[in-house]
């Protein structure tokens, strides 16, 4: 089994997975976060859309996730900071151009009716 993309050393069927395919929810911010990450890794756009806040997602279309997502290759993530409703963190990636690149951003979260949803990111 190969540990999840998110960077824990759990399996990705045991961790990030369940969260993709809707059979379990994230309990956290951050869990949410690095299922995300993982998400576009794997190329999850459904996930990453319906993952964000339904007053953000009119921003955010399938396409051009699905497109960002797969011309990039997903390295690594380094959580730097996670409090209730936010994470800062660095996803460590290379370009379409293989050119090593950073995102860094500080996000924000939301919990309602018991589910997690990205509301936005400062860059």
């Amino acid at each position: 089994m190969t540990n999840c993309f998110c960077g824990t050393t759990i399996p990705f069927q045991n961790c990030c997975e369940p969260y993709l395919t809707g059979s379990e929810n994230a309990a956290t911010a951050e869990t949410l976060m690095r299922s995300r990450y993982t998400a576009f890794a794997t190329g999850a756009a459904d996930y990453l859309v319906n993952t964000t806040h339904v007053s953000k997602r009119k921003y955010h279309n399938k396409r051009e996730i699905l497109a960002w997502s797969q011309s990039n290759q997903w390295l690594r993530l380094e959580i730097l900071a996670a409090t209730e409703t936010t994470v800062t963190f660095n996803a460590y990636y290379l370009d379409e151009n293989l050119k090593a690149r950073i995102h860094y951003e500080h996000s924000t979260f939301k919990l309602e009716n018991g589910k997690w949803f990205y509301v936005d990111g400062e860059y």
